[in-house]
């Protein structure tokens, strides 16, 4: 297990979010980055990055009590990991299989909950991994939040560089090639994706926790390939700050 966190001062009341992942070549690890970065937006925003690995299960179980300890006291947890023959890769799953405790006496009932996952193939079956996902948080009384984003790379004049170029709303979908290391996951636009992902779960937590205000981002299907072209126009670390 790996575990890092950013802890920031704000005048912002604070929420603790964690994003819990699994990543077997690195590529889930970097949409996993930029999901953590994009909740880092948001005033008061604590945001955790945990890595669930293979060592962390012995026999077929999985234990961390220092994880399951932040996982306790955090106000949104985001789960991630690959797709793997149509389904959550083995590591996660023992993870998982291991909120059972948290699942018999609730202690994550009404914590806000999202979803990512990333395959090689385009479509690769990730609605069931994040359909595993999210049935998993219902599980545990958790409220789920999808992707707010528009879809993209629908039209002769898109691109894989656009905004949910896959068009996932239930949680956030990722590609990466095969013969492609960490370092060319996903696309710009799945990483753009990922940002406002992590930041919309950040601020509805800061709406949900501690009743900040919130106004809700809307756009057409027009004004959203509006902004996929413009966002192609700028580099990636100014273009993820363009709104939620």
């Amino acid at each position: 297990m790996t575990f890092d966190h950013t802890d920031r001062e704000h005048e912002a009341p604070t929420v603790t979010v964690t994003v819990v992942h699994h990543s077997v070549h690195g590529h889930t690890r970097v949409l996993a980055e930029h999901l953590a970065d994009g909740a880092r937006l948001v005033p008061g925003a604590r945001v955790h990055l945990v890595e669930i690995r293979p060592d962390d299960v012995v026999a077929g179980r999985w234990h961390d009590a220092e994880v399951l300890a932040l996982l306790d006291r955090s106000d949104a947890i985001v789960l991630g990991c690959p797709t793997l023959m149509g389904s959550v890769s083995a590591v996660f799953k023992a993870f998982m299989e291991a909120a059972f405790t948290p699942f018999t006496t609730q202690a994550w009932k009404d914590k806000l909950a999202g979803g990512f996952t990333m395959s090689a193939s385009q479509s690769g079956d990730k609605l069931a991994v994040l359909q595993q996902l999210s049935v998993f948080a219902a599980q545990l009384g958790m409220q789920w939040i999808g992707v707010g984003d528009m879809p993209g790379n629908n039209w002769s004049g898109g691109s894989r560089d656009d905004l949910n170029r896959l068009g996932s709303w239930l949680g956030l979908m990722s590609q990466s090639h095969a013969d492609q290391g960490p370092e060319d996951a996903g696309s710009r636009g799945d990483l753009l994706t990922a940002r406002r992902y992590g930041e919309r779960i950040a601020r509805l937590t800061q709406r949900w926790v501690n009743a900040v205000p919130y106004e809700t981002p809307r756009m057409t299907e027009h004004e959203a390939r509006a902004l996929s072209a413009a966002l192609r126009e700028t580099d990636l670390a100014p273009a993820a700050r363009a709104g939620a």
